[in-house]
């Protein structure tokens, strides 16, 4: 069964990773309807796991119960058997000694006669307990028959259960394998510019390179200067040979005004500006599929650093490239 936390980590996997993937609206909709839908079944299979075995431990306690009450009237059955059997001797007895009373007096045959009817009765009376003793039995066991197959049938649901949930797993640590194996080429190939304002880290399943708008923009510039498109080319040649990746460019800005020249009006622009810019490079520089990239503006809106000081202002002005997994595989098994 999976566990409580692999649940949670899948969650939050495909919470994070569906809400954050900045993709045409549609994908949008249809990633957030996938991901109520996974959130909604997840909480189902923990509901119906804890029923599940909450009815297995109710039903071997029943069965429990039942195997002792068939041993109760297999032990009555047979004590009845032997006492129906000496009761039929002793009325064998009996008709002995009446054809001999009828041989003497009558009084004597009509006592005989009222001790014979007094044990016939007993006799039918025996025989009727020991029928539904027996009548007993064969429906405990039918209930018996009945309740282990229902047995069967849920541990087989819970199996296969298991089996998707094991399955899910599987992808997800074949996921996050690949994304270690894709920071670690990203670190090699972006290894001379380790101390010039990037950084490279691995957030909920995705890797996030940030490079500070001083390695690619001169101030207030959205033209891209000869070591950040150094650095943007040796990134783009990694991620051409990847395969089901989305790749995010987020331009961000510092809280101070812009004085907006030409189309530029505000921040905003120029932070959509810039992450543009940076996928014109990486698009011209590589063979990666187009369809996988998306440019967007933050603004000042998202800073890493509140503070207002110089070097948060340096830190807050970036540009993030945001590398994420294709869900469509875990999306698949879910929905089967």
């Amino acid at each position: 069964m999976l566990k409580a936390v692999t649940i949670n980590r899948l969650l939050a996997f495909l919470l994070i990773a569906s809400f954050t993937s900045c993709v045409p609206a549609r994908k949008v909709e249809e990633m957030q309807s996938k991901m109520d839908k996974l959130s909604e079944e997840n909480s189902l299979f923990s509901t119906n796991n804890q029923d599940l075995e909450a009815e297995v431990k109710e039903l071997n306690v029943q069965i429990e119960d039942f195997t002792k009450k068939l041993t109760a009237l297999q032990t009555d059955t047979t004590t009845m058997g032997t006492s129906l059997r000496k009761m039929i001797a002793q009325y064998d007895k009996l008709n002995r000694i009446n054809d001999e009373l009828l041989s003497k007096q009558r009084q004597s045959m009509e006592t005989s006669e009222a001790e014979n009817r007094k044990l016939m009765r007993e006799l039918l009376q025996a025989q009727e307990d020991l029928q539904r003793k027996e009548d007993m039995l064969r429906q405990l066991e039918r209930d018996l028959n009945a309740k282990q197959a229902e047995l069967e049938a849920k541990d087989a649901d819970l199996k296969e259960r298991e089996k998707r949930v094991l399955e899910l797993q599987r992808i997800i640590d074949e996921k996050d394998k690949a994304v270690a194996d894709l920071k670690a080429k990203i670190q090699e190939a972006l290894l001379g510019f380790k101390d010039k304002g990037l950084t490279i880290e691995t957030k909920n399943g995705r890797i996030q390179v940030s490079m500070e708008a001083k390695l690619l923009f001169p101030s207030g510039s959205t033209s891209i200067n000869k070591e950040g498109k150094g650095a943007l080319i040796d990134l783009a040649k990694v991620l051409e040979t990847q395969e089901n990746l989305t790749i995010l460019v987020e331009g961000h800005t510092d809280t101070d005004e812009f004085r907006g020249r030409g189309e530029l009006k505000d921040n905003w622009d120029l932070s959509v500006v810039r992450a543009t810019a940076v996928v014109k490079i990486m698009m011209e520089n590589s063979k990666i599929d187009p369809s996988t990239l998306t440019a967007a503006g933050r603004g000042e809106h998202v800073p890493v650093d509140p503070a207002g000081t110089p070097e948060a202002k340096a830190k807050n002005r970036r540009i993030e490239i945001i590398l994420t997994p294709n869900l469509d595989q875990l999306f698949e098994i879910l929905n089967n």
